[in-house]
């Protein structure tokens, strides 16, 4: 039941405070010492801090005979759940049913929970009891060890946790023992004292470029740092892609890699000699290399809504579907590990990070020293968005009833490429003005990419098909039920085509043109 949390923190030891304190709340309350207990606790996030980002926190306390989670809320509620021995990172689903798995898997969404901190405590309780001898509020000193670089006695820390429905008691007894000598306001939290000693900071990671540019900021050494950035994105995920944490650390390494590439496509020519000529193969044999298991995940990430949604067959009938694509994602992964682990992709990011950071990127690559390449990021930039709208705009004129898919999915990439330059770029434009041009510019994307994901699911469920088939893994009925589930995924992009025309209008509009225009301007101001 969620519970109002008040903290307070104690002088020294906090002993001398605890024995002033029992002496008074004895003469106000009935008192139940309920001993000491020494707990392991653990505070859990996502790799992204999605509970930190959202106001909350979590902590996985374990001790003899019990093991508890406890989730803060950002308004100070405290719910707690019972839970078996659990060793982390797991997925919110491991967690009982109940208020503390909802909340959390709201927020946490498909990422995993691991550990950001931890502390061994010793813990005092009292219980404060009422006429009847019902326990109406409960105080805790908890003494604490950090564990990790920094791993010192954190302070003593005093909380008192009502039962519900008695926060009249707990307000007198918080009166009570706020004027006692020795204790004080609760300053940083146990997570942030535990936090620092195992010298971390909280939303130490994002997915996101940020790269502080200003408009004079020469080209080849902005365009460096956005690579070395993505460089740092990409490795910070590699463990979890190897232990296989959970699929979006995949998903963020290749987002960086992509972005990369796209660098140095439409951007390399401000790096010094051949680099981006040099490294531009090894990214693509790293990105081909995360394809299989990252389109596998996709299947499996999507099974149950799509087999949910199956209206002839059963969605019992697609399970050896599920076995299958277990089985090959499992196949896949372990040769991207192998990859990972290789002395190719060693030497990649090696090198690719000495290139960067040993070159000289202003000195440029020869092709002429007073062309844009060579000048100010903020013209650069300008000029770079500019063209990637056009090529853009370009594409989604030339795409009619008639078009083939490969038309679609170059606009598509041209999407891509325009959004990339958007996201290097933005620290030097109006952030308004970015972010309509980004939310206009999504709007396309996702249209693109319900077409391009609906076509590449239904061809990769025929191939699953037949490779099902030839190693007699497909029953008949799971065949009709895979046959049902391709034409669902074909309609399903055949009504995102069709909305194309509207989306791609919207986009080209006057309004939104004039929008991009004005964002370049700003940029080359």
């Amino acid at each position: 039941m969620p519970q109002q949390l008040r903290e307070f923190m104690l002088e020294g030891t906090g002993t001398a405070a605890w024995n002033g304190m029992t002496d008074v709340l004895r003469s106000r309350f009935q008192v139940a010492a309920d001993g000491t207990r020494t707990l392991r606790r653990v505070w859990l996030d996502t790799f992204d801090w999605r509970l930190y980002r959202a106001g909350s926190t979590l902590e996985y306390s374990s001790g003899p005979g019990m093991h508890e989670l406890t989730l803060v809320t950002p308004e100070g509620e405290r719910l707690a759940a019972e839970v078996p021995r659990i060793s982390w990172p797991r997925v919110p689903g491991i967690v009982p049913a109940g208020p503390v798995r909802e909340r959390v898997a709201q927020i946490a969404g498909i990422r995993a929970l691991l550990p950001v901190a931890e502390s061994t405590s010793t813990q005092r309780s009292l219980r404060m009891l009422d006429g009847e001898g019902k326990t109406v509020v409960r105080i805790t000193v908890d003494n604490a060890d950090g564990r990790g670089p920094a791993a010192t006695a954190l302070p003593p820390r005093l909380t008192i946790t009502p039962l519900r429905g008695y926060d009249a008691q707990a307000d007198h007894v918080e009166r009570l023992l706020a004027g006692l000598p020795g204790v004080t306001a609760a300053g940083p939290s146990a997570f942030q004292l535990a936090l620092a000693a195992s010298r971390r900071q909280a939303c130490d990671y994002n997915s996101h470029v940020e790269v502080a540019l200003t408009p004079s900021t020469p080209a080849g050494t902005a365009v460096a740092a956005v690579l070395l950035r993505l460089l740092d994105i990409a490795e910070a995920n590699l463990d979890g892609v190897i232990r296989d944490i959970d699929t979006e650390f995949l998903h963020d390494l290749r987002v960086a890699v992509r972005r990369t590439r796209t660098a140095l496509k439409l951007a390399g020519d401000t790096l010094p000699g051949d680099l981006a000529a040099r490294f531009a193969p090894e990214f693509r044999w790293l990105g081909q290399l995360t394809t299989p298991t990252r389109d596998l995940d996709v299947h499996l990430l999507g099974f149950s809504e799509a087999a949910a949604g199956l209206v002839t067959a059963p969605a019992a009938d697609l399970a050896p579907l599920r076995d299958s694509l277990i089985r090959y994602r499992a196949d896949e992964h372990r040769r991207l590990v192998r990859g990972l682990r290789s002395a190719r992709f060693a030497d990649l990011t090696r090198d690719w990070r000495a290139a960067l950071g040993s070159n000289a990127p202003s000195q440029g690559s020869g092709r002429g020293r007073g062309s844009l390449a060579h000048g100010p990021i903020a013209d650069f930039a300008a000029a770079r968005i500019q063209r990637a709208y056009r090529g853009l705009a370009k594409a989604g004129y030339a795409v009619t009833a008639a078009s083939p898919e490969e038309d679609l999915h170059t606009v598509r990439k041209r999407g891509k490429e325009l959004r990339y330059l958007l996201e290097f770029f933005a620290p030097l434009h109006d952030p308004t003005s970015h972010r309509r041009a980004v939310r206009e510019l999504k709007q396309l994307q996702d249209c693109l990419g319900e077409i391009q994901d609906g076509h590449v699911q239904r061809e990769m469920i025929r191939a699953l098909a037949a490779r099902m088939v030839a190693e007699r893994a497909a029953p008949a009925a799971t065949l009709l039920a895979m046959g049902e589930l391709a034409a669902q995924l074909d309609a399903a992009a055949s009504r995102a085509r069709d909305e194309f025309g509207e989306h791609f209008a919207r986009f080209t509009s006057t309004p939104n043109t004039q929008q991009i225009a004005s964002l370049t301007k700003i940029a080359a101001a």
